[in-house]
């Protein structure tokens, strides 16, 4: 039995919450059913076991080195990256006739959960390609999908996303890496360099396949100006691209999926093909990086959730203390699991990540009923509601998660602050995620600024109505009355309170985005409290049922009660503060500090 993930839970998550065998109605998923998701599942779990988590440790301990130009990884990785080319998980999303499999991405997302919880660097390399060949089958010409997919697909070429500049990282609008085009059609010469690249070199894969961001010489200044380019390290031919790794990066966590710089076109042509239209490129890579984005949210909650098996595991064994009321010095201790303070930190822990894994099967559900939605108005309001949940489903898991896996460590006490345990390497991976496809406070001032605003408010309304059909069905369960009561109280403060705060948009952007990253905080926060009372009322109609596993649903009743009492009520603090016209943040000045 895994010790990383609750089976459990997921399951209870796909089949029980939000009954992702609804998509089997859709043409495209209808030869799937709950006995093929839960194969899919099971294989995940199975490579976790024999073949990622063994090695789990050994690759924080033993990390990638860049020797005589070669960047060496565990040497188990290449075995590992085959068997997911093999087994179909690089293109099991794509349709038969690119040899995939029409699995929706929600059982995709959720078999990446697991294999993350049991290796989150060793997770990275094949679902990388993933998204790189994503990009070229999507907006390629039929060549070059049939030049480079399917090496990709089959875990010989490794495929990346480079973006991030030494100058321009969130700021792409003043990236640098210039295409100059050749004779030959479709093919440009490039050069510039590209850093923080993941899996951006390595000798597990034969060939390095770059889905590189450029601007072509005379291109409009800006976003405007940016074209998507396929930049292999290998050409096609055989011969070396001059792309050229300048170093690699020795992180915090993360270890084992090497970070590297690269030069681009420094000694001699670079080629890359163009990919799509010219200066469409940011919108191309759009696509990436917002499954990226859903994808780096499923990492922290995955790593989260094995920090918090680790940490239940050792509470229900560690003897320490007695019961508070108990003064007989001769009676024998007890585990830590019956004291309250560890509870609560337990329950934190439950909360954020069975909370954060709701959100995400939510949004992944999303995404694959707007992939085959044909009623345009539908698909129209469908992918607003998505868009606007995407910043608050990357965000909250990442940040929250951190704070969770903090809190095993917590738990475990000063053994949780050895390596004799894994929560501190999992600590140490849950840092990047925060950073990862955009900091907080870029996803705070896009949630705010920008997908709040879109359609006048269409996505906002939306998810009004979302929370208020979820109020209504838990109106309906008596045993519910409390945590629904509360949790709709909460609804209207949040509304008045965003209400204020685009108040505020009359003072100039400096102003109202301030305190962006706060109210992607608040949002996120309501958000767990709407998954946690959509849980309830499956739970609780299990409860209803008789049901045989009274222990887990109640579990989950409870949870949510915490997560009432002492998570939601944090939205006072945030909402005193959208009202508030004071502004230190703006006021300070830099001599200041």
């Amino acid at each position: 039995m895994p010790t990383y993930y609750s089976k459990r839970d997921l399951h209870f998550q796909l089949f029980e919450h939000q009954n992702c065998l609804e998509l089997t109605q859709y043409p495209y998923f209808s030869d799937h059913s709950k006995e093929t998701f839960t194969l899919v599942l099971d294989a995940a779990e199975q490579i976790a076991e024999k073949s990622l988590y063994p090695i789990f440790k050994e690759m924080d301990r033993n990390e990638p080195q860049l020797e005589n130009g070669i960047v060496k990884v565990h040497p188990k990785l290449r075995e590992v990256i085959r068997q997911f080319g093999a087994d179909g998980w690089i293109n099991a999303i794509f349709p038969y006739e690119e040899g995939g499999q029409q699995l929706p991405w929600t059982i995709h997302l959720s078999a990446g959960f697991i294999l993350q919880a049991a290796n989150y660097s060793a997770s990275v390399f094949p679902f990388l390609t993933t998204g790189a060949a994503n990009l070229i089958r999507t907006f390629g010409s039929a060549k070059l999908r049939d030049s480079f997919t399917p090496k990709m697909y089959s875990g010989e070429w490794q495929g990346t996303m480079a973006l991030t500049e030494p100058d321009a990282g969130s700021s792409l609008s003043d990236l640098t890496t210039l295409a100059v085009p050749t004779p030959k059609e479709g093919v440009f010469n490039l050069r510039g360099q590209k850093i923080y690249i993941s899996a951006g070199d390595h000798d597990a894969c034969d060939n390095i396949i770059h889905l590189m961001l450029a601007r072509i010489q005379g291109a409009p200044a800006g976003t405007k100006g940016i074209s998507l380019f396929v930049v292999p390290k290998i050409r096609l031919e055989g011969t070396q691209n001059d792309v050229l790794t300048q170093g690699i990066y020795h992180k915090m966590g993360y270890k084992g999926a090497p970070i590297v710089h690269l030069m681009i076109g420094s000694e001699s042509a670079c080629e890359g093909y163009l990919v799509g239209e010219a200066h469409q490129g940011l919108k191309y890579m759009f696509q990436m990086m917002n499954e990226a984005r859903l994808g780096v949210g499923m990492n922290a909650t995955a790593i989260a959730a094995a920090a918090y098996q680790t940490s239940l595991a050792y509470a229900k064994v560690r003897p320490q203390g007695r019961n508070l009321s108990d003064k007989e010095p001769n009676q024998p201790q007890i585990p830590i699991i019956n004291h309250a303070d560890v509870k609560r930190m337990l329950l934190f822990q439950k909360s954020v990540t069975e909370g954060s894994l709701a959100l995400l099967i939510y949004c992944g559900l999303l995404a694959d009923k707007i992939s085959q939605e044909s009623e345009p108005q539908k698909k129209v309001e469908l992918e607003a509601l998505l868009d606007l949940l995407t910043p608050i489903a990357k965000t909250y898991p990442s940040e929250m998660g951190l704070q969770s896996t903090s809190m095993a460590i917590q738990v475990l006490g000063g053994a949780g602050y050895t390596t004799d345990f894994p929560v501190e390497q999992y600590y140490r991976e849950a840092r990047i995620h925060p950073i990862h496809v955009g900091t907080t406070g870029i996803h705070g001032m896009d949630l705010l600024g920008r997908k709040l605003l879109l359609q006048d408010g269409l996505a906002w309304k939306l998810l009004q109505k979302e929370l208020e059909i979820t109020v209504l069905v838990a109106k309906n369960l008596p045993a519910l009355a409390e945590l629904t009561h509360a949790f709709e109280k909460y609804c209207q403060e949040f509304k008045t309170g965003t209400a204020q705060i685009l108040f505020k948009r009359n003072q100039g952007p400096d102003y109202f985005l301030a305190d962006a990253t706060l109210f992607l905080e608040g949002a996120g926060i309501l958000c767990m409290g709407w998954m946690w009372l959509k849980q309830s009322i499956t739970a609780q109609k299990a409860l209803d049922e008789e049901t045989k596993e009274q222990d887990f649903y109640l579990g989950k009743i409870e949870t949510a009660r915490y997560t009432m009492e002492y998570e939601l009520v944090k939205l006072k603090g945030l909402l005193d503060r959208f009202a508030s016209t004071s502004y230190p943040s703006i006021a300070m000045k830099t001599e200041w500090f």
